[in-house]
């Protein structure tokens, strides 16, 4: 993995996001693309649309499954990452770099602080795990 970690904040579905100024950049975490197993398919959000907390911003199909990418903090899609249109394996190989899927310029920025930190994401996992 050669995304930096540091600073991620975590949601209780499984996403990562990454504050970067007003932007919000967005991602499943490695213990989600584990579960899902094979990517296969990405369906992006549009740029320009506006999401809530929690909303439902972007889906991602598995060999096993399909799953929702829910929006951690309210606002606009910025971008998107087009290469998982014809690469949606890097959110297997690179779910922290390569992977992430959509940016947000975030209504209320201060709202990635209600999210989990890597310590409590990880106390989470192993809640989950059992």
């Amino acid at each position: 993995m050669s995304a930096d970690l540091k600073g991620l904040r975590y949601t209780r579905d499984h996403e990562w996001a990454r504050s970067e100024g007003a932007e919000v950049t967005v991602g499943i975490t490695e213990y989600a693309q584990d579960a899902l197993g094979d990517i296969v398919f990405v369906e992006l959000p549009q740029v320009g649309r506006r999401v809530a907390r929690g909303e439902a911003a972007a889906e991602v199909e598995s060999t096993k499954t399909v799953a929702q990418v829910l929006a951690p903090v309210a606002g606009e899609v910025v971008a998107v990452n087009e290469a998982l249109k014809d690469h949606p394996e890097a959110v297997n190989t690179e779910p922290y770099g390569a992977g992430w899927f959509f940016r947000l310029r975030a209504d209320d920025p201060a709202g990635l602080a209600g999210l989990m930190d890597e310590t409590a994401y990880g106390a989470h996992v192993e809640e989950v795990s059992r």
